[in-house]
């Protein structure tokens, strides 16, 4: 029969083990919560030991479990805190993993019970762990217990930095697209976040490729989602939806066909292309929610910066005021609406009534446009690369002639 060691100084597992066991048993009287205890604490230096480190942990996570609400939060982080750090016992990456499974998944079973304090533990977790996949599966289940516990706002200052977890993580394509997702719906929910929403369910979006054909479909109602999200925001002009195969696929989907042509409009179309499209598709407009005024409003700017990239750098008032369908009066209103959202940089002319532009943003930046971009950037480098030879020569024959008028002076 094994007997408890005793040492000068007991182990934090066992000081933990003895504390949630009487905690436990506290209720049941003397004569059957000493053997009880005793009993937990025989096994827990018995794991010790013999270097059951799972075993151990699972041991410990049964008795936190039964005192979660009954213990303060400043002994529930102390005991969990002894718990995590068992992780760095094992020598196995295997076993460790399957130990942060095993209390991550504890943390994450009663998501309304203390959940941020869950999710401080689970954080803590993951800071003790070495193995990239590790963290990210605790990370995971940090923010699906953000989610059902209704405390997100606890894992929104890590999305900052999840470029860099994307790289020290190494994920697959599957891991990817529950991440981005996860993110995205997450600050879907987040007033003032539409934007970084949209931008990691483009990233969801990017993973799919024409190979994966059947995942892809699978992705239809995101790529409606994110057309939707497109065309409503009024500050989002530029994207690159159009050329991403998980979107393609909507062309011929006869449920989303319409949709797809609705994005192909507002990023490549102008304003009496939407009008047209409305007239004829005034309740799907409805349907998802898009407001013909908006749309109306977001469509001159643009047509306006349509207008900037295919007519000459100067436009006349009357071009604008017919293409935006709009009164003379309203013209210079547009014009300023435009440039104060950055989408082109232009000079007024009141006096001969046009604008002269200078610079128009791409409203679609795909292939093309990063083609374009460095063809641009390599006649940049040609011209900077020429301007240095011949910094370079002239310093040769400066020097040169130098040294031939101190050779004729001596």
């Amino acid at each position: 029969m094994s007997t408890v060691v005793p040492t000068s100084e007991e182990d934090p597992a066992l000081s933990v083990v003895r504390f949630t066991a009487q905690l436990s048993w506290a209720d049941a009287g003397p004569e059957v919560a000493e053997p009880q205890v005793n009993r937990l604490c025989v096994e827990t230096q018995e794991c010790m030991i013999e270097g059951r480190w799972l075993d151990l942990a699972s041991l410990m996570l049964t008795s936190a479990d039964l005192v979660f609400s009954k213990a303060s939060e400043k002994d529930l982080e102390c005991i969990f805190t002894i718990i995590c750090n068992l992780v760095k016992k094992p020598e196995s990456l295997d076993q460790v993993h399957e130990m942060a499974e095993l209390i991550s998944t504890k943390l994450s079973q009663q998501p309304n019970d203390k959940p941020a304090l869950r999710i401080k533990l689970l954080f803590n977790l993951y800071n003790l762990l070495e193995n990239p996949y590790s963290r990210f599966f605790v990370y995971m289940k940090a923010l699906n217990l953000a989610i059902s516990g209704k405390v997100t706002e606890h894992v929104l200052p890590s999305f900052k930095k999840i470029d860099s977890f994307l790289k020290e993580w190494n994920l697959g394509i599957k891991d990817q697209r529950e991440l981005f997702l996860k993110i995205s719906n997450i600050l879907k929910e987040v007033k003032g976040s539409a934007k970084e929403s949209f931008k990691f369910l483009t990233k969801y979006l990017e993973t799919f490729s024409v190979e994966d054909a059947y995942a892809m479909n699978d992705a239809k109602e995101e790529a409606l989602r994110a057309i939707i999200e497109f065309v409503k925001a009024p500050n989002m002009i530029q994207c690159g939806l159009l050329d991403m195969p998980a979107i393609v696929q909507l062309e011929k989907d006869a449920k989303y066909a319409l949709v797809y042509q609705l994005l192909k409009i507002f990023l490549a179309g102008r304003l009496n292309d939407y009008l047209d499209f409305q007239e004829a598709n005034s309740e799907l407009l409805k349907t998802y929610g898009l407001l013909h005024e908006d749309c109306i409003a977001k469509m001159r700017l643009l047509t306006l910066v349509a207008l900037g990239m295919t007519e000459s750098s100067q436009i006349p008032y009357s071009m604008i005021r017919d293409t935006l369908q709009i009164d003379d009066t309203e013209v210079e209103y547009w014009v300023v609406k435009a440039i104060s959202a950055k989408l082109l940089d232009c000079k007024i002319d009141q006096m001969n009534q046009a604008i002269i532009v200078s610079r128009c943003i791409e409203r679609v930046f795909g292939t093309d446009q990063w083609q374009l971009l460095r063809t641009q950037l390599a006649t940049w480098r040609g011209n900077i690369s020429g301007v240095i030879s011949t910094i370079h020569a002239n310093r040769i024959t400066e020097d040169t002639t130098q040294t031939m008028q101190g050779l004729a002076i001596r």
